[in-house]
């Protein structure tokens, strides 16, 4: 009997033994078991993560009201500025307006969004930070659009040989410079530029800033910070668009000078020809310009060459009508005194004045025609008499001017004094304006 007992008792502690050896099967309880944190892990903890107990944010910012500016009762706030322009899309004469991309960056202190830490000093987030706090309310003066397509008060009295100056401006909102006191950060170098920046028509010649206050009647003074650049326009565009084609009308209708006064329908086409064709070089101009009440550099250039050729117009004119005169007095002569075959070799005189040898009187009559000696003392009244006249007419020519009395009696000396007057008067037209508006 005892060692049956002991034999029980041997054989329940064995099997004692081997149940504790078997793995234990651990129930689902629907969480995920965390590992352990390394070592690693402990040394960098996560500043953001929320301990157990009462919420502590980083920035603790539901505790203010960013409603309201910086130390709002105090002193103004200093908020610097700098500007990183990329490009000058475009610059409108019409609209008087340009477009520009840049890059805008505001500087200030806000004792509110103070953090505790040991390690860093700065922290960076992302934009969704911006709705919760305060942020200066800069805005871009006198800008149409937000893509910052703003106004330029341009002068075109020099046009196209003109320089511009714009300026992109800035200024708060709301606060008046006894709230918010806006700079440039770093003076002129806050204002950084691409060098790579070109315009079509434009040379840009310098960037620079500068500062100032801004008076409302209604509210004060503000801090206004000025993007300024001058700009100098491309003249060689419009010297191919607009003075060389004007030029060469202003030549064209010097054509007309050498060609034969009785040719009229030459004449007369050529000229209206270049009469139209200022006018449409005008009408162009004009078109892609705005509707300024002053007098631009173009202008004088474009009509001053349209009045030189109009009065080509005028010339022929002239030359027309005293010819179409002398005509009408030579055939009155003609018909009062309808032969002079009979003057004396020394004495014969053609109607526009000059003297003519007897050879050349007496061509293309037949011998029968030519009077004899004694027939020529019968007929010398007809050589009187013209003599008489042409003396006549010679005196008075004598009192008003032998130089006046050869144009009238030769229309072609208008052609030739054209010549030369108009060339050189618009040669120094030219000098004259390229030495004033260049």
């Amino acid at each position: 009997m005892p060692y049956f007992t002991k034999l029980i008792l041997f054989l329940f502690c064995l099997m004692v033994l081997v149940d504790s050896r078997k793995p234990k099967r651990r129930r689902w309880t629907g969480q995920l078991e965390m590992p352990t944190p390394s070592h690693l892990y402990k040394k960098n903890l996560d500043m953001t993560k929320i301990r157990k107990g009462k919420p502590q944010p980083l920035l603790r910012v539901e505790d203010h009201d960013f409603t309201m500016r910086p130390a709002f009762g105090g002193p103004a706030i200093p908020v610097g500025v700098d500007v990183q322009v990329e490009s000058l899309d475009s610059i409108s004469e019409v609209d008087m307006d340009f477009t520009m991309t840049l890059y805008l960056r505001h500087y200030w202190k806000d004792e509110r969004l103070s953090f505790s830490s040991t390690s860093n000093k700065s922290m960076t987030f992302d934009g969704r930070l911006v709705k919760k706090i305060w942020v200066p309310d800069v805005f871009f003066v006198h800008s149409k659009r937000i893509t910052v397509t703003a106004m330029c008060n341009m002068d075109f009295s020099h046009f196209p040989l003109d320089s511009q100056t714009c300026s992109l401006e800035l200024e708060s909102y709301a606060y008046t410079d006894e709230d918010l006191m806006l700079y440039w950060k770093n003076g002129d170098e806050s204002l950084k530029t691409d060098e790579k920046i070109s315009l079509s028509q434009f040379l840009i010649q310098k960037f620079h800033t500068t500062s100032r206050l801004a008076f409302y009647s209604s509210t004060g003074w503000y801090n206004r910070l000025y993007i300024n650049f001058t700009l100098r326009r491309h003249i060689f565009f419009f010297l191919l668009q607009t003075y060389f084609p004007a030029t060469l009308m202003v030549m064209l209708s010097w054509v007309s000078f050498w060609i034969d006064r009785r040719a009229v329908p030459a004449r007369v086409s050529l000229g209206i020809t270049t009469v139209l064709t200022m006018s449409t070089i005008i009408t162009g101009v004009n078109a892609s310009m705005p509707r300024v009440s002053y007098v631009k550099a173009v202008d004088i250039y474009l009509w001053v060459s349209f009045v030189f050729v109009f009065l080509s117009v005028l010339e022929y004119a002239a030359v027309n009508y005293l010819t179409t005169v002398q005509e009408r007095k030579e055939r009155k002569l003609r018909e009062k005194f309808p032969c002079t075959c009979g003057m004396l070799p020394s004495r014969t005189m053609m109607l526009d004045g000059s003297y003519e040898s007897e050879a050349n009187s007496l061509a293309g009559y037949p011998r029968s025609h030519i009077l004899t000696e004694e027939e020529r003392q019968d007929k010398i009244m007809v050589h009187l008499a013209l003599s008489n006249e042409s003396n006549s007419s010679r005196k008075k020519g004598l009192l008003k001017g032998q130089m006046g009395l050869r144009i009238f009696q030769n229309t072609h000396a208008i052609d030739k004094y054209s010549r030369l007057i108009f060339p050189a008067s618009y040669i120094f037209f030219n000098l004259i304006y390229w030495s004033v508006f260049s």
